[in-house]
């Protein structure tokens, strides 16, 4: 039996080798994994600022337009257009994406509004609409039917930058003038406080990425169908034309 030598160094036993395909496998979910969290910082921030943007204010108040168009899903919506009927700051209002079965006496009866009954003939109910698209579809044939350039936008706060992509796109050289409601449960001060808030404003941004998206990628051609007559509106002045505790809006449908 032959003895080890005393100086003789020591093996360290080899730990096996990971394998190639292994390792490559590592690697590129270790990638996956960082540009995964990238893309989730960048939407995070895009909600921070899609939140920061609401409006907290109607900033034209006074501008005439053409039209008055309310676009339905949303509490207060339908008072704040018949308001600005009756103090004349447009010729007509539209009420976009309305029920089939619902007409002009029950939405009355419903806003219980006994001043507007004088005003009837001025008022006009689309029944096309089903989502935000549909709305700016809807209102751009009434408005070329009406030979109509301009017009006040009204709809939630939380719904008005993707209505405004919406309509520009639809009527890319009209004069569109946002006027925004703001639900009382809505709460922007601290949204992230308020699950129901919080909700909405990820759902309604989501929406807003989509449709932005879908827009820059050229998925849907400018429509351009209102304002092929729009320089025969009068309403305004050549100079202006361009060249919820409940925590959540219970009430509030966002399409």
């Amino acid at each position: 039996m032959s003895a080890t030598p005393k100086n003789a160094p020591r093996q360290t036993p080899r730990e096996p080798s990971t394998a190639p395909w292994l390792r490559t496998a590592l690697r590129q979910l270790r990638r996956g994994l960082a540009i995964l969290g990238a893309l989730a910082l960048l939407w995070l921030a895009g909600l921070i600022w899609y939140a920061n943007d609401v409006p907290r204010a109607v900033d034209d108040t006074a501008t005439e337009t053409d039209a008055v168009v309310v676009l339905t899903g949303g509490v207060g919506r339908l008072d704040v257009g018949l308001d600005l009927l009756v103090q004349d700051r447009a010729r007509k209002l539209f009420i976009s994406g309305v029920s089939q079965e619902v007409d002009l006496d029950q939405i009355l009866r419903a806003a219980r509004r006994n001043d507007i009954q004088e005003l009837r003939d001025r008022i006009v109910l689309g029944y096309a609409a089903g989502d935000t698209a549909g709305n700016a579809r809807e209102t751009a044939q009434w408005m070329a039917k009406e030979k109509f350039g301009s017009l006040r936008l009204v709809t939630a706060s939380y719904h008005m930058r993707r209505s405004l992509l919406e309509f520009r796109q639809a009527m890319p050289h009209a004069v569109i003038i946002p006027h925004p409601v703001f639900p009382l449960a809505f709460r922007l001060v601290d949204w992230w406080r308020w699950p129901g808030t919080l909700s909405l404003l990820v759902s309604e941004y989501s929406k807003y990425l989509v449709t932005a998206g879908s827009l820059a990628l050229g998925a849907r051609p400018p429509e351009d169908v209102a304002t092929r007559i729009a320089p025969q509106s009068t309403a305004l002045p050549t100079a202006a034309r361009p060249a919820a505790e409940p925590d959540a809006p219970a009430a509030e449908t966002v399409r």
